[in-house]
């Protein structure tokens, strides 16, 4: 779901700036999107609701990144027993011009997957990125 609806309170808003502000330290140069999603019927079937989503773009495309945009979907589970919340992933897909160039998902691996691969030192960066996310979710 978009960062923009999710903010519904001062924490949670408080903790969207902070992910803007962490993946700016990694990537300065990046301009930050909180509503990457269309609002239409087709889009809005596959939104989950058990998440922030943000897009980040960056002015033209980077080799570096092997794109020009990101989209990054930080996954949340809720407990159905005693309503906690915890953060169990973060997925980044890059897009160029040709659609999707690249995955990565903190669910199994940490690998990216692919046609197109960032630059070492990129990747690095956007694991360093998703570390500290789950350091700023420890508590919800």
């Amino acid at each position: 779901m978009n960062a923009a609806e999710q903010a519904k309170g001062v924490q949670l808003a408080t903790k969207i700036a902070a992910i803007v502000n962490l993946f700016k330290n990694e990537f300065p140069d990046a301009r930050a999107d909180l509503k990457p999603w269309r609002n239409d019927p087709d889009t809005r079937e596959w939104i989950d609701p058990d998440s922030i989503d943000l897009g980040f773009h960056f002015p033209g495309w980077s080799p570096k990144l092997q794109g020009r945009s990101l989209l990054v979907q930080i996954r949340f589970h809720q407990d159905s027993v005693d309503g906690s919340r915890r953060l169990i992933g973060v997925e980044i897909a890059a897009f160029n011009h040709e659609g999707e160039a690249w995955r990565l998902s903190t669910v199994e691996r940490w690998q990216i997957v692919g046609n197109y691969q960032p630059a070492p030192i990129t990747v690095d960066k956007l694991k360093h990125f998703c570390l500290k996310l789950f350091e700023l979710f420890q508590t919800l």
